[in-house]
C-alpha cells in the first residue's frame, strides 16, 4: 500500500455513475450545498436513520418527515460544532489516511441502486483498505466530539454513529466502515464497524427506513412514542410554526387536555419539591452552627460553601454607558406557558 493520504485530489465522477458496489452517485461532493439539501430530501440518509430510530440529539422521526415533506426550511445544521466539523473534517480524515497508510477521496451523495430511497453522503471512500491486502474498497465515517463525550467512545462508536455506519454500509455493499474520531481537538481514535457482527440490526435498520420514507410518501406522520424527548419536540414546534396567532379549541377528554393535567400536576409536584428542598436546607444549615463541613462516620457528609458569581447591574450600564449597553444587550423572543388561575383552581 502507498502511504500517500489523499483527499479530493481525483476528478469527480459523474452523477448517475456506479460508485460502490451496489451504490450510485446522486450529487458530487463539491456540490452546491443547497442543491445537496434538495436532493437529500428524495431519500434517507444516515444521520435520518439515527433520528428514526430516537437516539439522534437533534431530531426524531417526526422531524424527519417533515423536513422531506418540505414542512422545515431548506437549510443545514450551522451551529458552532457543525461549522467547526465541517472545518476539521479534512484534517481527521487525512489523519485517518497517513496512520493507516491508506488513500482517501471524496465522493458525494449516493442512492443505493435497488432501493433510491436508501442514501447517503459517505465522508471518504477508501480506495486502500489497510485490513485487506491489495486494494479492496470501503469508507470512513470522521467525526468530531467534545471531550465530555469522551465516555461514548470507551468501547466502540456510540449508538447513533453505528446505525449511521450500518445504514452506510447497507447502501453502498460495504461489509465494513472505518470510523475515526477527534475527541476535545487533541483525542484521537479509530475503529471498524463490520457488517457480519450486527446483521440483524442492519436487517432492523432497513425494516425502519422503509416504514419511515412510506409514511413520508404517503403524507402520514409517524405517531411518537410517549417518552420522545421532548427538547427535540419543543425545537421542532418551534420550526414548524415560528409565527404563532388565532385560538384552536381542544376537546375535554383529548390529548391536549391529557397534556394540560400533566403540566398541572408537573408545576404543583415542583413547587412542592422546592418548598420540601428549602426546608431541609434550613436543616442542614442549622445543623452545622458555627461550622461548615459536617462529618458522618469519618467522611464529610456534606459541606456549605461560598461561592461567587458576576452579577451586571444593568440599569447602571445603561445610565453610564450606553454605547457598551446597546452593543451588548439585546432581547431575545422566547415563548412560555400561561395558564389562567381559573384552570389551575379547578385542576385542584
Amino acid at each position: 500500500m502507498t502511504n500517500t493520504a489523499l483527499s479530493g485530489a481525483n476528478t469527480a465522477p459523474a452523477a448517475g455513475r456506479r460508485v460502490t458496489p451496489t451504490g450510485r452517485l446522486i450529487l458530487p461532493a463539491d456540490a452546491d450545498r443547497a442543491a445537496w439539501l434538495t436532493a437529500r430530501r428524495n431519500g434517507l440518509g444516515s444521520s435520518d436513520m439515527a433520528a428514526v430510530l430516537g437516539i439522534s440529539r437533534y431530531g426524531n422521526a417526526l422531524s424527519v418527515y417533515h423536513d422531506k415533506t418540505g414542512g422545515l426550511p431548506l437549510e443545514g445544521d450551522d451551529t458552532e460544532p457543525a461549522l467547526w466539523g465541517r472545518a476539521i473534517e479534512d484534517t481527521v480524515a487525512r489523519e485517518w489516511a497517513r496512520r493507516n497508510r491508506s488513500v482517501v477521496r471524496r465522493v458525494g451523495l449516493v442512492a443505493n441502486i435497488d432501493r433510491p430511497w436508501q442514501m447517503c453522503t459517505l465522508d471518504r471512500r477508501v480506495l486502500e483498505c489497510p485490513l485487506a491486502d491489495g486494494r479492496e474498497r470501503c469508507a470512513v465515517e470522521i467525526k468530531c466530539r467534545a471531550a465530555f463525550k469522551a465516555g461514548q467512545w470507551r468501547t466502540g462508536c456510540p449508538d447513533d454513529v453505528l446505525a449511521q455506519t450500518l445504514w452506510q454500509a447497507d447502501v453502498c455493499g460495504y461489509d465494513h466502515i472505518h470510523v475515526g474520531v477527534l475527541i476535545g481537538g487533541n483525542d484521537y481514535r479509530q475503529f471498524v464497524v463490520r457488517t457480519s457482527e450486527h446483521q440483524q440490526l442492519i436487517a432492523d435498520l432497513r425494516m425502519a427506513g422503509a416504514r419511515a420514507w412510506q409514511q413520508i410518501t404517503d403524507r402520514r406522520p409517524p405517531v411518537l412514542p410517549h417518552d420522545a424527548d421532548p427538547d427535540v419536540l419543543l425545537d421542532l414546534y418551534e420550526q414548524l410554526h415560528h409565527d404563532r396567532a388565532g385560538v384552536v379549541t381542544i376537546d375535554r377528554d383529548g390529548d391536549a387536555q391529557d397534556a394540560l393535567s400533566d403540566y398541572l400536576d408537573a408545576a404543583t409536584d415542583e413547587r412542592e419539591a422546592k418548598a420540601r428542598k428549602k426546608i431541609a436546607l434550613a436543616g442542614l444549615v442549622g445543623a452545622l452552627g458555627t461550622a461548615d463541613t459536617a462529618v458522618q462516620g469519618g467522611h464529610v457528609a456534606y459541606s456549605y460553601d461560598e461561592s461567587t458569581r458576576e452579577y451586571v447591574d444593568r440599569e447602571r450600564l445603561r445610565e453610564e454607558f450606553p454605547e457598551a449597553y446597546a452593543a451588548c444587550v439585546e432581547d431575545r423572543p422566547s415563548r412560555r406557558i400561561s395558564i389562567p388561575n381559573s384552570v389551575r383552581k379547578a385542576h385542584q
